[in-house]
């Protein structure tokens, strides 16, 4: 279990609106061929909306539901060995059945995850992730995200950076999550951490060069010990993948068996009333 005072200073950031995390602040630009380059992901809309993505499959992508909430095109930029970027088109969507879209995670609740549907495989230099199993409290945890590494500054996103956290445990609110922290920061002082942009980014176990995914970014707050208020750099919430494996296994099964016309799989919209939608 979280400890009592980390339990309460994240319900008071939460109360205050802590927002989805869209980028890593204090993390490093990735310069690794071989690491977070290669399964990490782009998601862009037509509407501005911007977030992080795991490859998981050549043609699936694993994001937050919440970066689909204001609807229109959807399409993935991926990194190629030379740190250029490639578009690719998303043909559906699907987010986890019991997400409800809201605006904090307080009055967002369901289990933030949603899947992608490429329109062709991912070039052979990505190396999709593998599920991985439970985290556990005080395990270490490397994080990767397109998003700001200067909170204030949107000119600092889409630049994949990488980051090391250490998990602290389980926080529930609507719905449960992992809550990791800088190291050394402990989530009281300014430290590494998700922001605006990393929504959506894998976490993995251990070293940036792991294939073993064990959750995704989904939202983030400040620091305790702040002057201002912050909404990056303190602490980085994930929703675990191994509650959630079977929901992911069956959702791939499902969108790699669409075929070449994603037309004709009939839609299932979800019960919490998010539509699923197939781009045209």
């Amino acid at each position: 279990m979280i400890c009592r005072r980390l339990a309460l200073v994240l319900a008071t950031a939460i109360a205050a609106g802590a927002p989805p995390a869209h980028a890593v602040v204090g993390g490093a630009t990735s310069q690794d061929v071989r690491g977070a380059r290669a399964s990490t992901l782009r998601v862009e809309t037509s509407r501005g909306e911007l977030c992080s993505g795991a490859a998981i499959a050549p043609e699936l992508v694993l994001t937050a539901a919440h970066c689909l909430m204001g609807g229109g095109a959807v399409s993935v930029v991926s990194l190629d060995p030379r740190f250029r970027t490639r578009r690719h088109a998303v043909v559906a969507v699907l987010p986890h059945p019991t997400f409800v879209p809201g605006t904090t995670p307080r009055t967002q609740p369901g289990t933030d995850l949603a899947m992608l549907r490429l329109a062709a495989p991912l070039p052979t230099d990505i190396v999709p992730v593998t599920l991985g199993g439970g985290l556990w409290q005080g395990e270490s945890v490397s994080m990767a995200g397109f998003g700001l590494s200067i909170e204030n500054n949107k000119n600092t996103a889409r630049r994949l950076r990488e980051t090391r956290l250490v998990n602290a445990g389980n926080y529930t609110t609507q719905n449960t999550v992992k809550v990791a922290v800088d190291a050394e920061g402990r989530g009281e002082s300014p430290g590494a951490g998700a922001c605006r942009g990393d929504s959506g980014g894998p976490v993995l176990r251990g070293d940036i060069r792991s294939r073993d995914l064990v959750g995704i970014v989904s939202w983030s707050s400040g620091p305790l010990n702040s002057r201002e208020r912050r909404i990056c750099g303190g602490f980085t919430a994930i929703t675990p993948i191994a509650e959630h494996r079977s929901w992911i296994s069956e959702t791939a099964a499902r969108l790699l068996a669409m075929g070449p016309n994603p037309r004709q799989l009939e839609p299932q919209p979800p019960s919490a009333g998010y539509s699923w939608w197939f781009s045209r």
